[in-house]
């Protein structure tokens, strides 16, 4: 039986690369990988570890500002029943209509209007991340720091309908 060039090649390939010649270079281990390379890793995984861990903290403890509760007094107060059992409450001024203060999880928020071209009211707070907006079928609170929605399909309780009544007619007499 002869053997061909190819032949003669490809089994001294595949002889070389089981006698471990042509391994690659993912395969060397740790005491054999270069010691700049393995300090570079471990550097950036050291900082992989700290950025996920930072990002952690930061959602768990959510940032407090040190800002003064509004003043809610002689204002219109709105309560919106919110999916998933979330309350929010607004409360507007007649005589400041470019701000709102908003009650979610029993804290007021002072929110600055924010002009809109589609006619929703749109109110802010920057430093809360907060955003309300409210067309006249319901509201939505979001979070712009988190980038996701605090409360959704938030309505106004509809009002009990009242029953009209027919006129009572005066006896004379």
């Amino acid at each position: 039986m002869a053997i061909t060039l190819p032949q003669l090649a490809a089994a001294c390939v595949f002889a070389l690369a089981a006698a471990g010649f042509c391994a690659p270079a993912s395969a060397a281990t740790e005491h054999e990988a270069h010691p700049k390379a393995t300090k570079v890793l471990k550097e950036k995984a050291k900082a992989d570890a700290h950025k996920k861990n930072k990002k952690k903290k930061e959602e768990a403890a959510p940032v407090v500002a040190d800002e003064p509760e509004p003043d809610i007094t002689d204002t219109v107060v709105a309560e919106y029943s919110c999916e998933l059992n979330n309350k929010v409450t607004i409360y507007t001024n007649e005589k400041d209509e470019g701000h709102i203060a908003l009650r979610w999880k029993n804290r007021l928020h002072r929110l600055d209007r924010v002009g809109t071209t589609t006619g929703a009211q749109r109110f802010e707070n920057p430093k809360f991340g907060l955003i309300w907006i409210g067309i006249p079928s319901k509201g939505i609170l979001l979070d712009s720091k988190l980038n996701r929605q605090l409360a959704n399909e938030c309505k106004k309780p509809e009002p009990a309908p009242q029953m009209a009544t027919a006129p009572v007619e005066k006896k004379e007499g």
